[in-house]
């Protein structure tokens, strides 16, 4: 996962910003190691911070659910999601939109194998995948209003055809995830995500 290079004020980080990035970047390693090895629902929160030398109350302060320690906070994923869709060009379509937002929200990830071992746990974990389609929903209904606003659509169909979009994106995101995880992390999501919007533009099932 990138840590910010700045603040939230915008000046340069300080000894305190990067002491808590480095232990929050030494939780997450820990964690991503151990759902690896032993598997997400067979860890523990105890064992975690154990391991990564905190205390479980310091660990819930830097990441207040369990699958936040897959690869950050989730609700973060929402928020670049929103700030990418609304910064785009009032010119760029609603699936430019989308997809400059996704392209974003991969950047979170980091490293290409931390990215393969966090979509291989996601896909492969029961109680990881349930969890991801909720907090999904919530950021499809959060994207509505965006993505309504560049939609040329009568009133009575807009939140539908806009709905639509938003599904279909999210869907193609999950098939390019799949295939990437199959593909032992071979080639580029995005280059897959974009090859899945192709396969639905252009040849729409019968």
């Amino acid at each position: 996962m990138k840590q910010e290079a700045e603040t939230a004020t915008g000046g340069p980080p300080t000894l305190w910003d990067r002491t808590r990035q480095l232990a929050s970047r030494e939780i997450l390693e820990t964690a991503l190691r151990l759902f690896t090895e032993q598997g997400y629902d067979e860890t523990t929160i105890a064992q975690i911070a154990r391991e990564a030398g905190v205390s479980q109350r310091t660990l819930f302060r830097y990441f207040p659910a369990k699958e936040d320690l897959l690869g950050g906070n989730q609700d973060s994923f929402g928020q670049v999601l929103t700030t990418t869709i609304t910064a785009q060009p009032a010119e760029a379509s609603a699936w430019e939109a989308l997809r400059a937002g996704i392209a974003a929200v991969q950047g979170l990830h980091g490293t290409r194998e931390k990215a393969l071992e966090r979509f291989r746990l996601l896909h492969n974990t029961a109680s990881l995948r349930a969890g991801w389609l909720e907090k999904r929903l919530r950021f499809q209904e959060d994207l509505l209003p965006l993505i309504k606003a560049r939609l040329d659509t009568a009133a009575s169909h807009a939140d539908m055809r806009a709905r639509a979009v938003i599904a279909t994106a999210f869907a193609c995101l999950d098939a390019a995830s799949m295939t990437w995880v199959d593909n032992h992390g071979e080639g580029e999501i995005m280059d897959l995500f974009d090859e899945c919007f192709g396969e639905l533009r252009d040849r729409p099932p019968h």
